[in-house]
């Protein structure tokens, strides 16, 4: 008995240390298909917390044209590994062209709140541009992407929302993480139908908190037992429009006219906070497109893929 346990044991390492890198052609290990010579790397550790792993998934195209997209699976602030599986399919808009895309899992509510999930990403991106090399990526060719909550970090990360010091000093230099060391900067975003401006949130003067269309949603930002002042003092802290600078990199959004969540509002005004800033930004609005719109949405990753040629060029 006692040896065919340990057989079982052996076996459950053998079949998770098979899923750590493998090369995907066709519909090989996940049933969905992807570009011939894409390899899926999988569960690359990128930083831990409270003894949890954050993970995040490569697709390392044969190829690798130096471009490095950041995208992140978040919905609600939530984010767990079966994104991965829905989604796999779908990047191909990047990798057919050789770029290089990390998936990135965060933090997810309702253990972690939003600001804890911005240092999550933040972490992603440093840990990305040290280890770039490995995955055929320049350092300074990267770009952010991401839908919904992850359209939110996604501008977070290129406004500078929670940036951490750069490079870290906070303990003493022979036990600073390496990765600690290089900056969480992004040279281009290109995302959808992000939240920008949580202090007016479809309405003038409206907090996130307040709004009854996304209740759903407020535990993850932690403001149980708040005053109204501590809450707006919050969103403000987390809203991208309020630090906008002319650093931030180019900028593409995507949203709908019809979103019951994230009010097309939010998108409009933050792009002409770009504009008026002179950062380079183009708002692409779908008529009667809801939180998402059809099908034809992954055919809009393409564009991104376009937006992300136009402004990670090689130098």
């Amino acid at each position: 008995m006692k040896k065919y346990i340990g057989y079982l044991f052996l076996l459950a390492i053998a079949s998770a240390c098979s899923r750590v890198s493998q090369p995907v052609s066709g519909s090989q290990s996940t049933g969905q298909s992807i570009s011939t010579g894409v390899t899926h790397i999988r569960d690359v550790v990128y930083g831990r917390k409270f003894g949890t792993s954050l993970t995040m998934d490569v697709l390392k195209p044969a190829k690798p044209n130096g471009i490095g997209v950041i995208y992140l699976l978040s919905g609600g602030w939530h984010s767990d590994f079966s994104m991965i599986e829905k989604r796999e399919k779908h990047f191909h808009y990047f990798t057919d062209r050789g770029q290089t895309v990390f998936l990135i899992l965060h933090g997810s509510a309702p253990k972690y709140n939003v600001a804890e999930v911005i240092q999550d990403i933040h972490r992603a991106v440093r840990y990305v541009r040290y280890h770039a090399a490995e995955y055929g990526v320049d350092p300074n060719r990267l770009g952010v992407s991401g839908m919904s909550s992850g359209g939110h970090l996604s501008i977070s990360i290129g406004t500078g929302v929670g940036r951490p010091a750069f490079p870290d000093t906070t303990k003493t230099s022979t036990s600073i993480d390496p990765v600690n060391k290089v900056s969480s900067r992004v040279q281009a975003v290109a995302c959808f139908f992000p939240p920008a401006d949580l202090v007016n949130y479809g309405n003038p003067g409206r907090l996130f908190v307040e709004c009854d269309t996304v209740r759903r949603y407020w535990p993850q930002f932690g403001v149980d037992g708040k005053s109204r002042e501590e809450k707006r003092t919050l969103m403000q802290s987390l809203s991208p429009i309020n630090f906008v600078t002319k650093e931030t990199p180019p900028t593409l959004l995507l949203h709908g006219t019809v979103d019951p969540i994230v009010p097309l509002e939010q998108s409009e005004r933050f792009i002409a906070k770009l504009k008026e800033t002179g950062v380079p930004a183009e708002l692409i609005i779908h008529k009667g497109g809801a939180h998402g719109w059809d099908e034809t949405w992954e055919s809009d990753l393409n564009v991104v893929a376009d937006w992300f040629e136009k402004y990670l060029p090689k130098k």
